[in-house]
């Protein structure tokens, strides 16, 4: 179900707009947002919209949670904080998650997206998520 879920986020409009890809290599997963004109913000550095990092960090941490476990529904923000902490020049972003939890409704998500040196980030995020797991056929069955 949650493979279905993941090519249900990555078609969305919304994301599909950013052109957002993902790489998963065993059960490590990354993000790629592609350089594209439309992303930029400030145009005298240049330099990539905030928005666009922050909706970037977001489309991967709900990514990260579909490959992890098996869903239901598409995980929905509670509440996130990002950091952005060095201007995101006019290439490529790419972001990790690491799942620090994930219980019956909610998951805490950390997201470090980076440019050149995965050592010196971007931009990270913070967030809870509401989930929908996937309900076992053992307790789907009658008693």
């Amino acid at each position: 179900m949650s493979r279905e879920l993941i090519e249900t986020l990555m078609a969305a409009p919304y994301v599909a707009r950013f052109g957002v890809r993902l790489d998963q290599r065993g059960n490590e997963l990354t993000g790629v947002l592609p350089f594209a004109d439309h992303l930029v913000g400030n145009p005298l550095i240049p330099a990539l919209h905030g928005g666009a990092v922050g909706a970037f960090l977001e489309i991967v941490a709900s990514a990260s949670l579909l490959a992890s476990q098996p869903l239901d529904r598409l995980p929905k923000p509670i509440d996130v904080a990002i950091d952005y902490l060095r201007p995101a020049r006019a290439q490529d972003v790419y972001a990790r998650a690491i799942l620090a939890r994930s219980g019956r409704r909610v998951a805490n998500v950390r997201v470090e997206a980076w440019q050149n040196r995965i050592d010196a980030p971007v931009a990270t995020l913070h967030g809870h998520f509401l989930i929908t797991p996937a309900r076992s056929e053992t307790t789907d069955a009658p008693a």
